[in-house]
C-alpha cells in the first residue's frame, strides 16, 4: 500500500468514483460495503420526469452514504433498465433483459475482483427487480462475495403503509402516491404539479382483477403476474393515486428509507459468511459450467 494514502480521508469518503486506485485498495481493506443504485429512464405520467427511478434510488443511496461513509461506498448509478413494456410512451429507454443483467453481473464481479466482499444493489424500477435479483445471485456464485439486492420501497413498506399512505390497494404502483411524494421531496421543482393525474390500472375493473392481479409496491401484488403493455393499463402513464402525494409524505418516507438503508448496510457488513458444503462422495471432475 502506498504510504501517501490517507486512511482517515478514505474512511470519510462515501463516493466510489472520487477515490483513486490506491484509495480503493484502502477502502477494500476497511471492508466497506459497495452500494450500486439502479434505475431506469422511463415515462412517469404527465407530472413526473423520466428520471424518477434512477433519481430516487441514487438520492437515497447518496444520503445513506453521507450518513455512514465509514460503512459504505456508493457507486455511480446504472441509469437504464428493462422497460420494453413501456415503449408505447415516448422517452422511455429500454435495455434488453440479458444485456441489463449481464451489465450488473459485470459491475458486481469487477467490484469483487478488487477485494470488496459485500455488495448491495439498490433498485428503483419495479420491472428490474427479478433481473437485479438474478444478477446478485450470479455475483455470489461466480465470485464468492456476498451481493444483496433490494428495491428501495421494500426498506420502508411497513412504515409507509402504517404511518403515511392514504391510498388503498393499487394506490402505490407507478408515478403514484409514493413515487410522487418521494420525488416532491428530492426534486420538487421538477414536478408538474398542475398536471398530476392518476387512476387505478384498467385491469382492476375486470372481473377478478382485484383478487388475482392487483399490483402495489408496498402492499404487495396479487397471486398472479400478468405484465402487459403499460399502455393497456393506463391512459396517462400513471397508475395509482398521485393526487394524494405531498412534500411532507416524501420527506417522511425518504428519511425513513435512508435510515433503514444505513442500518441494513451496518448489519450486512458484519454478517458472517456461511461455508459451502459439498456432499459428493468424490470431488467433481470439473468446475460447474453454469453461467448466465
Amino acid at each position: 500500500m502506498s504510504s501517501d494514502v490517507d486512511a482517515a480521508a478514505v474512511r470519510a469518503e462515501h463516493r466510489y468514483e472520487l477515490l483513486t486506485w490506491p484509495e480503493i485498495v484502502e477502502a477494500a481493506a476497511q471492508e466497506k460495503v459497495v452500494v450500486l443504485p439502479i434505475g431506469s429512464v422511463e415515462q412517469h405520467g404527465h407530472h413526473l420526469p423520466l428520471d424518477v427511478d434512477v433519481k430516487l434510488a441514487s438520492s437515497i443511496c447518496d444520503a445513506a452514504g453521507a450518513q455512514a461513509p465509514e460503512s459504505m461506498l456508493v457507486m455511480p448509478p446504472v441509469s437504464y433498465g428493462y422497460t420494453h413494456h413501456v415503449m408505447d410512451f415516448p422517452g422511455t429507454i429500454n435495455v434488453s433483459p440479458t444485456t441489463f443483467t449481464n451489465l450488473l453481473i459485470d459491475i458486481g464481479t469487477s467490484v469483487a475482483y478488487h477485494g470488496f466482499r459485500r455488495i448491495v444493489m439498490v433498485n428503483g424500477h419495479g420491472s428490474n427487480h427479478p433481473l437485479v435479483e438474478q444478477a446478485a445471485r450470479q455475483v455470489i456464485l461466480q465470485t464468492g462475495a456476498l451481493c444483496l439486492n433490494i428495491s428501495w420501497w421494500q426498506l420502508s413498506a411497513e412504515y409507509w403503509n402504517e404511518e403515511v399512505r392514504e391510498s388503498g390497494p393499487g394506490g402505490c404502483a407507478h408515478a403514484c402516491e409514493l413515487e410522487t411524494s418521494a420525488y416532491m421531496h428530492v426534486d420538487g421543482d421538477n414536478v408538474r404539479r398542475d398536471r398530476i393525474k392518476g387512476a387505478l390500472p384498467d385491469y382492476l375493473d375486470l372481473e377478478g382483477g382485484l383478487e388475482w392481479q392487483k399490483v402495489d409496491l408496498t402492499l404487495g401484488s396479487g397471486p398472479t403476474t400478468i405484465v402487459e403493455w403499460t399502455s393497456a393499463m393506463t391512459e396517462t402513464g400513471s397508475f395509482g393515486a398521485p393526487e394524494l402525494a405531498t412534500d411532507e409524505k416524501g420527506r417522511l418516507v425518504f428519511e425513513h428509507t435512508v435510515a433503514r438503508l444505513v442500518a441494513m448496510v451496518a448489519w450486512f457488513r458484519t454478517r458472517p459468511d456461511l461455508p459451502r458444503r459439498d456432499h459428493h462422495a468424490e470431488p467433481p471432475a470439473f468446475e460447474l459450467p453454469f453461467g448466465f
